[in-house]
């Protein structure tokens, strides 16, 4: 499995928000570190769900922390 289209300010928004650990922000949106770790190395594309939890938690749009590359493909 390679990495996904999709990218992310996760690591960047965590730091500006008190450096926040990646645990926390597991813990806020109800998911594993792992899978916090996972989608900020673009290994993993969250649910939708979990899309909008990560951005409510920093209190952004959607589109601050995630940014569709897969452009023209399809």
């Amino acid at each position: 499995m390679g990495q996904t289209p999709i990218r992310n300010t996760i690591r960047a928004l965590r730091f500006q928000n008190g450096e926040m650990t990646q645990q926390a922000l597991a813990d806020r949106v109800g998911v594993t570190r792992q899978t916090i770790i996972a989608i900020e190395q673009g290994r993993y594309s969250p649910s939708l769900e979990a899309a909008f939890r990560i951005a409510a938690v920093f209190s952004v749009p959607l589109e601050v922390v995630f940014q569709y590359d897969g452009a023209g493909e399809g």
